[in-house]
């Protein structure tokens, strides 16, 4: 994004959303591109994006002019019923990896979400462990939480809970596994989260 970017429920009308160049956590902002409105002389004017807000999977419209955009060559797929992840780049498989999924009082949301920050925590023996890939996805019961409940893969100084039922909506993997996908899954990167 350039410097800031309204999102508009069809092109043109009134916008609903405001975004600026950095989020809460002073990360940039992303969105993940969904269709194109093209001009009469074919190039972009508008852009249908996913937006990193409530209700998940919220859409808009976002002037071309105000985004830059790029190519992510992976994605990431995550069964919580096999309490699986796995990583794909350029369309092949990976890795696939055990993780610890949301308990049955805060489950994590499925659907489709991508990406949209990247943070590393300041202890790294932390109960996010050494680093937090977030997710463009927010806990559907944990209304209170700072910043609405935000979803994200993250490492885990409770290695035990690899495999069980037992985060707030995250997904937990082991620390060395993090810190491989933290290397390969940029901002934009799509995360499919289904039972």
């Amino acid at each position: 994004m350039r410097s800031s970017a309204k999102a508009y429920r069809h092109p043109g009308r009134k916008p609903f959303a405001r975004f600026g160049r950095l989020n809460v956590n002073r990360f940039p902002t992303y969105f993940r591109v969904l269709g194109t409105v093209r001009g009469s002389d074919c190039a972009p004017r508008w852009f249908l994006v996913q937006l990193p807000i409530k209700p998940n999977g919220a859409t808009g419209y976002v002037r071309a002019k105000a985004v830059e955009t790029g190519r992510v060559r992976s994605r990431v797929a995550v069964d919580l019923s096999s309490k699986r992840l796995t990583l794909f780049r350029a369309g092949r498989r990976v890795f696939s990896t055990t993780v610890a999924v949301g308990s049955r009082a805060t489950p994590t949301p499925t659907g489709r979400y991508y990406v949209n920050q990247r943070l590393i925590p300041q202890d790294p023996r932390g109960p996010f462990g050494p680093a937090a890939i977030g997710v463009s996805a927010y806990s559907t019961v944990l209304t209170g939480w700072t910043q609405g409940g935000p979803i994200a893969i993250h490492g885990t100084n409770e290695p035990w809970s690899i495999g069980q039922a037992v985060s707030n909506g995250c997904i937990r993997v082991r620390n060395r596994v993090l810190r491989r996908l933290f290397e390969v899954t940029p901002a934009g990167t799509p995360v499919v989260i289904h039972e």
